[in-house]
């Protein structure tokens, strides 16, 4: 598993034969032993080739705020930000590799083809936890716990899931981030 490439945006999504998307690579490598898995990457992140690319997503502010020691790289260094999560034992990705979809809605998301967990358990060996960024991630919790793996379900942090304040999400965030053993007490 690699470290995506720094990229500008894209000005077409990619696809697969039969207007199927391409979800992104996993971001984890050896230290990796927590793995958020978001459902599928939404329209913008797609274009992007980013994870968590939407403006009012609230992935990359909740990190933020839970490392307060060690500052978040800016949106603009995508690799940079990678990175700071892998130094940290973080790693993402997503339930789904492709599907069709129109929009970036979790409910539009049709024959879904599911990613090769036993793959990246392989990869990262000292994987412990997944958490699930979302109600459509954690469907496939069962699946994940079969692999002796802790599971958790966190609020999504789509901007669709309105209901959760920043708040109440960062305090449901940080209780997965501690449990997993990636938040220090200087955190």
């Amino acid at each position: 598993m690699h470290l995506p490439a720094q990229s500008g945006a894209m000005s077409v999504m990619p696809t697969l034969p039969n207007d199927r998307l391409q979800g992104l690579a996993p971001v984890a490598d050896g230290r990796t032993r927590l793995v958020i898995l978001g459902s599928f990457p939404g329209v913008a992140s797609l274009q992007a080739q980013q994870y968590y690319a939407h403006p009012q997503n609230k992935f990359w502010p909740l990190l933020a705020a839970l490392w307060l020691q060690h500052p978040q790289p800016p949106r603009e260094d995508y690799a940079a930000r990678c990175a700071w999560l892998l130094d940290r034992g973080l790693g993402l990705w997503d339930v789904y590799d492709s599907c069709e979809r129109r929009g970036s809605l979790d409910s539009a998301i049709r024959v879904p083809q599911v990613n090769d967990f036993a793959a990246l358990r392989a990869v990262c060996p000292q994987l412990q936890a997944v958490a699930h960024n979302g109600g459509e991630s954690y469907k496939h919790a069962r699946q994940l716990a079969g692999l002796g793996l802790q599971v958790y379900q966190l609020p999504s942090t789509s901007p669709a899931n309105a209901a959760w304040s920043f708040e109440r999400k960062l305090t449901a965030w940080r209780a997965v981030m501690q449990a997993a053993g990636l938040l220090q007490k200087d955190d």
